[in-house]
């Protein structure tokens, strides 16, 4: 656990090193759970989404893009559910003056009780050596099966009582297990009370007759209040998909863990709408198609896993997470939900507009249901670096550090290096730039030993670099080397975009 920690602390210190992730208004010391995407950062960024879009709507004939506005008619919000039950359980410490959330404490709580199970573990399997079996151990051990229990029967009896709502119950749960403030120590707590994580403003010109609205909290009702405009005038048939990206925002109380939980996000999320009776075949077909894309990405499978809901929320009757191994263990990274008709009737009944679909080969009309893809491009973008970063021990016995990003999606693709700054090396260097710079994001670098600069583009996960020398003057011919690998080969010049082109398709 201290080495995953450590290792996510190095990617956080290597997002800002090297141009991928700043905090936000670093120089009035941040914002908290807000950050800015560097020059690095907003490129992979931008391309991650584009590989996204290009996959859901280019190579679906039945999937079309749109960009609805952030800001919503405040009745949107109703109607969804978001004004009434978008909100998390906080408690607040009266010593410290710390707000937490309530789930958050237990779900630390139970943490450390995981921490003492993997303990035993750690400490039974260096006894025991190679004989050692982990599972058995993991179910006879009296320690390990008292604390298991203790974990079970916390799980139990809180997130029923979540579920009820029964906030007095989930204060005494937090009272019993001893659980004090982090900060101050104590235990003086106050009672639990819901707070809605939308962000409102007014819309209007004077205070008094302005109109309060929210900022989205999510980007699935701008495609579902748009669901008639786009299914008339692109005369779609079921089953079809809208698909969108942008920006969605929530009051976090404890963001925390880096750009996997922030107040200001990005979302890229498909709706699919379907006959109903047909959803559980659909649900079924996006889950499988949503890891296929994850496996394009070249990344190992072991690093992802599927969560299926026990807990469905109101409108589901179906959901799964994809769930990856980021440094902070097992978490969320992409949702698939059989949303039913729960949100186009909720429109319909709020907006008195009717939101149906004529099937004419059913010759009936009916609300649509709707299967959900939704994943958070922040959260891809940090799989992805987490995935990336890698050190390395070289034969001669120094230290490297590179990122394997898939080269498709690598911020640079190419960096083009004059071997010195004389002899007419770097024109001929600006003269094959040029000739790339229409094809691929181009890099170029002319200080520093050859040897640094590789260092430095392994260090952005740039997939190429070129180097210009003595040679490519006499026979036209420069070295390519590949980031991974490492290995250099002589390359004519006019044949240089072909080559990386190849190299760079992920179909």
């Amino acid at each position: 656990m201290a080495n995953q920690e450590d290792l996510f602390k190095k990617i956080i210190a290597h997002a800002k090193e090297y141009g991928f992730v700043f905090q936000s208004s670093e120089i009035y010391d941040g914002l908290s759970a807000v950050y800015d995407y560097g020059q690095n950062g907003s490129e992979l960024k931008k391309n991650i989404r584009d590989y996204w879009w290009k996959s859901m709507v280019q190579m679906h004939e039945n999937i079309v893009g749109i960009d609805a506005a952030i800001f919503m008619h405040p009745t949107t919000w109703k109607a969804s559910g978001h004004v009434d039950a978008f909100s998390d359980p906080l408690i607040d410490n009266k010593d410290s003056k710390k707000r937490y959330r309530a789930d958050v404490l237990v779900e630390d709580h139970m943490a450390k009780i995981e921490a003492k199970i993997d303990k035993e573990v750690e400490k039974a399997q260096s006894r025991f050596g190679d004989s050692f079996d982990e599972q058995q151990f993991r179910e006879t051990n009296q320690r390990v099966l008292e604390n298991q229990k203790k974990i079970d029967e916390i799980r139990t009896t809180f997130f029923a009582a979540l579920e009820r709502e029964d906030l007095v119950a989930v204060k005494a749960i937090i009272e019993d297990l001893g659980i004090v403030c982090p900060v101050s120590g104590s235990r003086n707590w106050t009672e639990v009370r819901q707070f809605n994580l939308m962000f409102s403003t007014n819309m209007g010109s004077v205070a008094e007759g302005a109109t309060e609205i929210y900022l989205r909290p999510e980007t699935a009702q701008g495609i579902f209040v748009n669901y008639l405009n786009v299914q008339k005038t692109g005369r779609m048939k079921i089953p079809f998909g809208i698909a969108q990206t942008g920006k969605a925002f929530r009051n976090e109380i404890v963001a925390r863990q880096f750009i996997f939980r922030m107040r200001e996000f990005e979302q890229m999320e498909m709706q699919f709408f379907v006959q109903p009776g047909q959803e559980i075949k659909w649900y079924e077909y996006w889950k499988a198609e949503r890891m296929k894309w994850h496996l394009s990405l070249g990344i190992s499978a072991d690093k992802y896993r599927f969560h299926d809901h026990d807990k469905l929320a109101h409108y589901a009757n179906a959901a799964a997470d994809i769930e990856f191994d980021f440094p902070i263990g097992f978490k969320e990274l992409e949702g698939i939900h059989s949303r039913t008709d729960f949100d186009l009737s909720a429109h319909e009944k709020f907006s008195g507009k009717k939101l149906r679909y004529h099937d004419p080969e059913l010759n009936e009309s009916y609300v649509p249901y709707v299967v959900e893809t939704s994943i958070g491009l922040d959260r891809m973008f940090l799989a992805i670096m987490s995935n990336a970063y890698t050190e390395e021990q070289l034969e001669d016995g120094s230290e490297r550090v590179v990122m394997k990003i898939p080269p498709f999606l690598a911020p640079y693709k190419v960096a083009i290096f004059p071997l010195t700054k004389k002899d007419g090396l770097p024109e001929k260097a600006s003269e094959i730039m040029d000739n790339l710079k229409p094809d691929f994001m181009c890099f170029y670098e002319e200080k520093d030993a050859i040897g640094k600069r590789y260092r430095r583009h392994d260090a952005i996960g740039t997939p190429f670099c070129i180097t210009v020398d003595h040679q490519t003057m006499d026979d036209n011919t420069v070295t390519l080397r590949e980031r991974d690998s490492m290995v250099q080969t002589r390359v004519k010049v006019e044949e240089l975009t072909g080559i990386i082109s190849g190299k760079l398709k992920n179909r």
